[in-house]
């Protein structure tokens, strides 16, 4: 079995914030401009563009105008109640997909009409070829008419779909000496080809597709293998484990700094051990170098606690309508989430706050499924954060949460919030003052 290397990290500083090279937009073109059809072919008659969406109205194929190899593909999508369309890649246009080509299954799984299906037809699998991975509930997919985020990888023989945060196919073509539905399927190993929207009668709604193109040996890294801190600057997570990490629990309100603090060294030690525990169970490192959350289980912490200090954190939300955060001196919070569908305001504003400002300055969010960069300084009660080199909160006392009489604690620890949204951390760096 191969073995699976993904990301490339190359540190650079601009504006005052850490950027990795596939932050300033990632090298990611559009290939939907939200007006029109422009860009594409084939069905034309069959798609449209309504309200920033593009929209399968009767369906047949439509086809990206560019053949393509290798790539990165991203997308957000919407499905109605019984709905059937499929992602061609490295197709033949004018041909089956499925079998001059790869189709990537786009279904409502849990639909009335789809109660027999194969393993190989339920939604994001390589259709007759590999299954995709099902949840507890037997999808991954939000209800039906709420958007999901997908990202497709195509590189070399290796094949990865990631939808709503979790990886339900991670496949080597060259591996596979028989397919799943005893079919011929000649196009299976093309180079190269057409990528389009094969669309079943049925209506489906898209939006924010993008696509990057990469090479074939194309490969990311663990961020620590490419990545130097800037000067002065530490290293909190290296891309390979959970050093400088424990695990945080909400049990007998351990959560709570003036609980913990008011515990025995031996009421510590046994829900740290409790909290460790739980950690390991919804918190992983993925792709050699993110750190990456389930949407389970409860937040973690660094083991150390800090005053003042300067930080870079990368992360990125993999749902639409995602929420998580950064608590600062054991205190939420510094916001992460879907700013661009949620409340239409931006992530890094101090969303606890009742008496000083709450909310981010603008939005400096990039779209779901795409990196950002956080930029955080804390020194007394004051912060302020950059997104993405923007100024988002500009020297604003953080106020106490679990005590709004006193001011925030003077020492404690930094935590990754737990908000049952899955999402991945990178690059963590910090510098004490």
């Amino acid at each position: 079995m191969k073995k699976i290397v993904l990301g490339l990290m190359a540190i650079v500083v601009m504006g005052g914030g850490v950027f990795a090279d596939e932050q300033a937009n990632e090298g990611f073109v559009s290939l939907f401009n939200g007006k029109d059809l422009t860009g594409w072919t084939g069905s034309l008659d069959g798609y449209g563009a309504e309200n920033g969406t593009l929209v399968c109205k009767g369906g047949g194929n439509l086809y990206a105008e560019k053949e393509y190899d290798n790539f990165v593909l991203r997308f957000e999508f919407k499905l109605p109640e019984n709905a059937n369309n499929g992602l061609g890649i490295r197709c033949e246009k004018g041909k089956d997909a499925a079998y001059y080509g790869m189709e990537l299954q786009i279904l409502d799984d849990l639909g009335s009409k789809y109660t027999g299906l194969q393993p190989y037809q339920y939604h994001g699998s390589i259709y007759g070829v590999v299954p995709s991975k099902r949840g507890k509930k037997g999808t991954f997919l939000k209800k039906v008419g709420e958007w999901n985020f997908q990202e497709v990888r195509a590189i070399g023989d290796h094949i990865t779909v990631l939808l709503n945060g979790e990886v339900i196919v991670d496949a080597y073509l060259d591996d596979i000496t028989e397919t799943v539905d005893k079919k011929s399927h000649p196009g299976l190993h093309n180079k190269k080809g057409y990528i389009g929207w094969l669309g079943h009668g049925s209506k489906v709604e898209w939006r924010n597709i993008r696509i990057k193109e990469v090479s074939a040996d194309y490969k990311v890294i663990s961020a620590s293998d490419n990545a130097t801190p800037p000067e002065g600057f530490t290293t909190l997570f290296d891309g390979k484990g959970f050093t400088n990490w424990k695990g945080v629990t909400n049990e007998k309100s351990f959560d709570n700094p003036l609980v913990r603090q008011r515990a025995t060294p031996e009421e510590r030690a046994e829900m740290q051990r409790k909290a460790d525990a739980r950690m390991r169970q919804h918190w992983f490192v993925r792709d050699q170098g993110a750190l990456y959350f389930d949407g389970g289980g409860f937040s973690i912490a660094t083991d150390k606690d800090y005053a003042d200090f300067e930080m870079f954190v990368d992360w990125r939300l993999l749902t639409v309508r995602g929420d998580s955060g950064l608590y600062l001196r054991g205190s939420p919070q510094v916001q992460i989430w879907d700013a661009h569908n949620q409340w239409n305001i931006g992530s890094g504003g101090l969303y606890n706050n009742q008496k000083n400002p709450s909310k981010a300055l603008k939005i400096a969010d990039n779209l779901i499924g795409d990196w950002n960069t956080f930029y955080i300084k804390m020194v007394g009660e004051r912060v302020t954060v950059k997104l993405n080199g923007e100024l988002v909160v500009d020297n604003t006392v953080l106020e106490n949460y679990w005590d709004r009489k006193q001011p925030i604690f003077p020492k404690e620890q930094i935590e990754l919030q737990c908000h049952g949204d899955p999402l991945e951390f990178k690059n963590i760096y910090i510098r004490e003052l």
